[in-house]
């Protein structure tokens, strides 16, 4: 099931897509699926991000191959830190690029969406947690993060958490996707979530042990090798196998 938010006409809600028609839900799908009867057609609507997160959790140098390239050590147990939630846009927003930084990257993750509140949750009861999946674009300032050594403005900028088209709830085996970065039509990063140092299973036990997941809340569970720069007028687009594609624009800021 593909889940989504939508506008239309002034409208906000939740819905279920099938194909190119979408069916309104009466409230949040974390609160049960029950459609209100109605249907549009997808063109006619705006989808907006699929998730209202209160956080995004996001892990550092959960792929072996993005810590080589960066020249870190393997982490002995997840390295998180928070996006907040003034940073998400939807499929189709502009990413904007702030002034005060020179080089922002693309990253393309898995996000995972947490459907019930999670607190101190066995590793083993973790995906009972999980409403589903969906694309996530870790936009980084790079500069930013050498220079300050911490992650919250170089992370934090609004536009810097573009996230969707949509949350796909039936994904067997979260560790089996493969995960790119396209930018303007050329492919310029390619993983695969089975190289995760931490599952999800994992990520979900272990900082659901630290603060409680509410339902909306998206992990960010780290990017592969291959990040790199976005340039104004580029087409940034991250791909999920199982999920689909997100595509933004990128634009510089405008004084």
């Amino acid at each position: 099931m593909r889940l989504v938010r939508f506008f239309l006409e002034g409208r906000t809600g939740y819905g279920v897509l099938e194909g190119e028609r979408l069916f309104p839900l009466w409230g949040p799908p974390f609160d049960g699926i029950c459609r209100t009867g109605e249907m549009f057609l997808v063109d006619n609507v705006t989808l907006l991000a699929p998730a209202e997160p209160s956080k995004i959790v996001a892990l550092a140098l959960n792929y072996r191959d993005h810590a080589a390239e960066f020249g870190r050590p393997v982490p002995e147990e997840p390295l998180i830190f928070l996006k907040p939630p003034s940073a998400v846009i939807g499929p189709g927003e502009p990413i904007i690029l702030p002034p005060m930084s020179r080089r922002v990257d693309y990253e393309a993750e898995l996000g995972v969406v947490i459907g019930k509140p999670a607190r101190l949750v066995p590793e083993e009861e973790a995906l009972a947690y999980v409403l589903g999946y969906t694309c996530i674009n870790d936009v980084t300032a790079r500069d930013l993060q050498k220079k300050d050594g911490l992650f919250t403005r170089a992370k934090g900028f609004d536009t810097f958490a573009p996230l969707g088209p949509w949350i796909e709830t039936d994904i067997p085996d979260p560790h089996r996707l493969q995960v790119e970065t396209w930018v303007n039509g050329e492919r310029r990063q390619q993983g695969n979530t089975r190289d995760l140092i931490f599952g999800v299973p994992r990520l979900i036990a272990f900082i659901s042990r630290i603060m409680t997941l509410l339902p909306g809340d998206v992990i960010a569970t780290g990017t592969p090798a291959g990040v790199g720069p976005l340039r104004p007028g580029d087409l940034v687009e991250v791909w999920v196998e199982g999920i689909g594609t997100l595509r933004n624009p990128v634009s510089a800021e405008r004084d």
